[in-house]
């Protein structure tokens, strides 16, 4: 490492001007026309520009799945599935890839309607031999998913090189990939520099949490929503219900082609005008879905992250956020506490990771002289009454939603799951770990005298 006198006296050394350091030619006078000649004539420049811009797919509208009882995993394939009906130019530019979980995570019906990718034509071994099965192993140069076998990394290397298609190849892909949520972190240096080096894509990764747990520890992942905050580049969500992953998949086809080049303004809170990659932590838990219609506003608020299951009150004195597959636990212990407690308010969180960026991104832009600045999450909190607690939930680390009492200031108390390894029923291991129902309720009444009461649990 030079010193600045050593680097001085380089300069000086190659008759390079101060100030014109990063001149392409400085300091070379007599050879400069030789030297231009060269270098355009190179076989890396000759072929002109290097870096293209694909055509913007148009995004359909996403199919609406009916089913009461589903979990987001398979909400997941019925989507995909819906699509691949279709022959649409959105649906002919999907590309899914998976590390020997395609089945698994619920792409099966998207392979037997689109095919493997083969550079080869093969047929299906499996409907050769006679040999009963559901899926369709067909292997075809038109095929459009990828299967690579136990290998996470290699999932983020090629979701990596098939989000840059449009700036390597003019031509524009809409990759999907899916992998068990805990196996993130084979992956992590490859996600890291797909995400470094601007690639676009949607990670499905599923089942998440503790929420697979008769197969025990292996299969389970407790802090990837914070992989989802912390990682520059992606935007992580963890939708509860099916009609919330529908947005959201919707959402992310279009978010991933948008091109920070097209960017002449200061960039939004959330970096929405430049795009990026998309994380979506789904559950295999099957639960209750509502049945409602999606409004606009709604819409909106599940992508900047959190809407209101119930509004609060004036007189609010608890607010209960959760985050995932635990939505029945905290429903159930909001209509339970609300007998005798004032304007409960009930928070569903799609993404901890718009949230506390936009957060932070308004707090930023007021210290930089933008008043008026305000977050989604600033807005959603800012009537309830200071005194007034908050208890968050999640299948997670707590950390990932226990910053929200930091937003205006609320006494909070996170609830989470900070090791793993126990095998046995959701019920079981959520009641072990303190996100069940009752251990919602136990928090609340510890606000009040530091003393659990126990509540008769019932459907609420």
């Amino acid at each position: 490492i030079l010193t600045s006198e050593q680097l001085i006296n380089l300069r000086d050394q190659h008759s390079i001007r101060e100030g014109h350091e990063w001149e392409p030619y400085e300091g070379m006078a007599s050879q400069r026309k030789r030297v231009e000649k060269i270098i355009k004539n190179a076989p890396f420049n000759s072929l002109g520009k290097r870096r293209f811009k694909g055509r913007r797919v148009p995004i359909d509208t996403m199919p609406e799945i009916k089913d009461k009882i589903i979990s987001t995993q398979d909400g997941f394939g019925k989507i995909l599935n819906e699509i691949g009906r279709t022959q649409t130019p959105m649906s002919d530019r999907i590309v899914t890839m998976s590390p020997d979980v395609t089945v698994s995570t619920n792409l099966g019906s998207w392979v037997n309607r689109k095919n493997l990718f083969s550079r080869e034509k093969n047929a299906d071994i499996f409907h050769e031999k006679n040999i009963i099965s559901g899926q369709k192993w067909i292997f075809d140069p038109c095929g459009q998913h990828f299967e690579l076998g136990i290998a996470e990394s290699n999932l983020f290397l090629l979701l990596g090189a098939a989000g840059l298609s449009h700036s390597l190849f003019g031509e524009r892909l809409l990759p999907i990939g899916t992998l068990y949520d805990p196996f993130i972190m084979r992956g992590l240096d490859s996600l890291n520099y797909s995400c470094y080096q601007d690639a676009r894509f949607i990670l499905v990764a599923t089942p998440s949490g503790i929420t697979l747990s008769p197969e025990g520890g292996a299969h389970q992942s407790i802090g990837t929503p914070l992989i989802g905050m912390a990682q520059d580049g992606l935007a992580a969500f963890e939708p509860a219900y099916v009609d919330e992953l529908s947005v959201i998949i919707g959402w992310g086809l279009e978010y991933l082609q948008r091109d920070r080049s097209d960017v002449t303004d200061q960039p939004g809170w959330l970096r929405d005008s430049e795009g990026g990659s998309v994380y979506i932590r789904c559950s295999t838990r099957p639960i209750d879905q509502p049945q409602r219609k999606l409004s606009t506003e709604l819409n909106d608020d599940i992508i900047y992250g959190a809407y209101w299951m119930r509004r609060p009150g004036p007189n609010c004195q608890l607010v209960i956020a959760y985050q995932g597959a635990v939505a029945p636990e905290a429903i159930t212990a909001t209509g339970i506490l609300s007998e005798d407690r004032k304007d409960i308010g009930l928070l569903a969180v799609t993404s901890t990771d718009r949230l506390n960026a936009g957060w932070k991104s308004a707090s930023y832009a007021r210290k930089n002289g933008t008043l008026s600045a305000k977050s989604h999450i600033e807005k959603l909190l800012e009537n309830i009454p200071r005194v007034a607690k908050i208890i968050t939930v999640h299948d997670s680390h707590p950390a990932a939603l226990a910053w929200l009492g930091s937003v205006h200031g609320h006494r909070t108390v996170a609830l989470g799951v900070e090791s793993f390894g126990q095998t046995g029923s959701i019920d079981e291991l959520y009641r072990h770990f303190g996100i069940d129902t009752q251990s919602i309720i136990d928090t609340a009444q510890s606000f009040d005298d530091g003393r659990p009461i126990r509540y008769a649990i019932r459907k609420v």
